[in-house]
């Protein structure tokens, strides 16, 4: 088995970016019990008289409870695949993120199916393109999400960046490092455009490329400098999104499932208490007139308020 020193590099940056994505939701998910929101209702929950939650309902603590899972699914795609909550609170900024988010799915679609057709070619034998079923459907796809996904993940980059950069709420709240990240994109998304448009528009060099790649083969197709830079971008741009911001998407489950949505009752023996006790634990690292850095948050939560001495000294 020999392989290029591109197809090397392609090798690490993917397998740096799942174990960089694997290890930030390791740590996520071990993370001590968060602040419940509780903004109800949750989709999980049957509707209720008053349109709150099962808290609502007399002795609730003691009573079965139905969750409907189908229902969080649907709520937490909803807003994956549509950014719902931004169309219904910044309709306008939803114009041109969502575009952009769009580009982003329909080329992590398009990579699927280069993977798919990669192993088509190497495994089977099938060509592709060819007058195989199998290989017209997968030629198609692909140029279809391909075309549409540079198309409109570049269109939504400059929009994104210019939104970002006109609006004064969003200055406000975007730092250097945000304008970088759009930058770095949109670099990457124009050498990809350039590569489409003026020399793989059937996208014949990338399947190539990455039947090479699953096959551990060094036949390569020749790149010329242009596709060559958006290939070593695009390998950088993989490794450096697990350590930014950008990698949200690996939040977003922990966001619905253990803020917005978690709603067990802390009851006495639960694994909600035990939770609890533990952050109690936990010492104030933080100082202020209300608290005292060096005590734990039980010794904070339990010492007398201003209120209450004064009170006690009352006549």
């Amino acid at each position: 088995m020999v392989v290029s020193l591109l197809q090397l590099s392609s090798y690490v940056a993917f397998a740096i970016f799942i174990v960089a994505v694997l290890a930030k939701w390791r740590q996520w998910s071990s993370m001590p019990i968060h602040l419940r929101w509780e903004l109800y209702p949750v989709p999980h929950e049957p509707e209720h008289e008053h349109g709150g939650s099962y808290f609502e309902e007399f002795n609730f603590w003691e009573k079965h409870r139905e969750k409907n899972h189908l229902n969080e699914m649907k709520e937490l795609f909803t807003e994956l695949l549509f950014i719902k909550r931004v169309f219904d609170f910044k309709r306008q900024f939803w114009f041109t993120t969502y575009p952009f988010h769009l580009g982003i799915y329909l080329i992590l679609a398009w990579f699927a199916l280069l993977f798919v057709g990669g192993l088509t070619q190497a495994y089977t034998g099938i060509a592709i393109p060819s007058a195989h079923p199998w290989a017209q459907l997968i030629y198609y796809l692909t140029l279809l999400t391909g075309s549409l996904g540079i198309i409109l993940g570049t269109l939504g980059c400059i929009g994104v960046l210019l939104y970002r950069l006109s609006e004064e709420d969003m200055r406000k709240y975007s730092a250097g490092l945000d304008y970088f990240n759009l930058i770095f994109i949109l670099v990457v998304y124009v050498l990809g455009a350039i590569s489409w448009l003026s020399f793989d528009r059937t996208f014949t060099t990338a399947q190539a490329y990455m039947t090479a790649m699953v096959s551990f083969s060094s036949a390569i197709p020749q790149l010329n400098n242009i596709i060559l830079a958006h290939v070593i971008l695009l390998e950088l741009l993989w490794i450096y999104i697990p350590f930014t911001k950008m990698s949200h998407f690996v939040g977003k489950y922990f966001t619905y499932h253990k803020v917005l949505w978690e709603d067990e009752p802390n009851l006495r023996g639960s694994e909600v208490e035990k939770k609890v006790r533990e952050v109690l634990g936990y010492k104030v690292t933080w100082q202020a007139p209300h608290f005292t850095a060096g005590r734990t948050w039980a010794e904070e939560a339990t010492k007398p308020s201003k209120v209450d001495v004064i009170e006690r000294w009352e006549p």
